[in-house]
């Protein structure tokens, strides 16, 4: 009888720990699938953001790129009008040398503008990026 309750008794504890060790090892797996989703939806608000703010950076560089189009052209049919109204060839020759240098310098102010607003745009945009990796890092060197 004594082995029988000894061996009852070892099978019983046998049962008891091997089901907690199952359930121990559900949760911990269950606790590791809900940090990589909540980790995974990070990552897609992170390249959510990165899109919408390289977006916004087009949009942006696009009006910009309009407006001096249009700026351009009005400056165009000014000087040909001046151009038309010139009385004489040295006349025509100061007019277009300082319409051409004008609209150099107006052309250079507008790379640059545009220079950084394409800056400003990829700095906003790899914002998002950049902290959702620093974060894998940082969960990876915790991971050791």
């Amino acid at each position: 009888m004594a082995a029988a309750e000894t061996v009852k008794t070892t099978v019983e504890q046998f049962t008891t720990a091997g089901n907690k060790a199952f359930k121990d090892a559900v949760e911990k797996s269950l606790t590791a699938l809900n940090d990589t989703n909540a980790h995974s939806k990070k990552n897609l608000e992170a390249v959510i953001a990165s899109v919408s703010a390289a977006t916004k950076g087009a949009e942006a560089l696009g009006a910009q790129a309009m407006a001096y189009s249009k700026k351009a052209v009005e400056d165009q049919v000014a000087a040909a009008k001046s151009l038309s109204s010139a009385k004489s060839i040295q006349e025509v020759v100061e007019l277009q040398t300082a319409f051409a240098k004008t609209a150099m310098e107006a052309y250079m102010a507008e790379v640059s503008k545009m220079g950084e607003v394409v800056a400003a745009s990829l700095k906003d945009s790899a914002k998002p990026l950049n902290e959702r990796v620093t974060a894998m890092v940082e969960r990876m060197q915790a991971a050791r």
